[in-house]
């Protein structure tokens, strides 16, 4: 049993952070994503009213790969440079995404996609595609905005650019539940020591 269990529940949404935003990077570089992976992301969209934090993505199994990506980041040990700054760019949104009128559209946004989401897997490509409209309708106006970096081979393909906002919006939702779990950007310089005390309990 961890010995704090809210601040591992911190570390379950984080890890989704990451572990979307990784997804990110990998779409944004090679044109696809892991797709057991995404699907976790995507799913984790429309569990708006989970049990839990580990239940908003399945179990915390499920996020066995963000939660090794945040350990190797708060180790000093990342190998990708842009991930760091991508997940701070999306945990900076947040705050002002949480404040504005967009929040509650992407809200009822997804609302009206689950039903399709359900039918189809929440990572089919029209699902994909009709979140990745309703992140460029919402969400891509705010500042500061997710600048991200790849391929421009990729990046100039509309369905892939579909898909890499349908992964963003699932960071931005993971990001959200972090900060309602008593998340602060503060934890990086303050309490990195338990986190990590805490990412051990979770991934070993």
């Amino acid at each position: 049993m961890p010995a704090n269990p809210a601040l591992s529940d911190r570390m379950l949404a984080l890890a989704g952070v990451v572990q979307a935003l990784a997804q990110v990077r990998r779409i944004a570089e090679t044109g696809a994503a892991d797709a057991s992976v995404l699907a976790t992301a995507m799913d984790s969209v429309f569990r708006i009213d989970a049990e839990s934090p580990a239940a908003v993505f399945g179990g915390s199994e499920a996020l066995r790969p963000g939660l090794r990506l945040l350990r190797a980041y708060l180790r000093n040990e990342s190998d990708d440079a842009l991930l760091p700054r991508l997940g701070l760019a999306v945990l900076q949104l947040e705050r002002r995404f949480v404040r504005d009128p967009a929040a509650q559209a992407v809200h009822d946004g997804i609302l009206r996609i689950a039903p399709e989401a359900a039918g189809k897997g929440s990572a089919h490509p029209d699902v994909l595609g009709a979140l990745g409209a309703l992140y460029a309708a919402t969400v891509s106006g705010l500042k500061p905005r997710v600048m991200v970096q790849g391929n421009p081979h990729y990046l100039g393909q509309a369905g892939v650019v579909a898909e890499i906002r349908a992964a963003l919006l699932a960071a931005l939702r993971a990001a959200v539940l972090w900060r309602q779990l008593g998340g602060s950007l503060w934890d990086f310089p303050l309490r990195r020591r338990r986190m990590l005390e805490a990412l051990g309990s979770l991934v070993e």
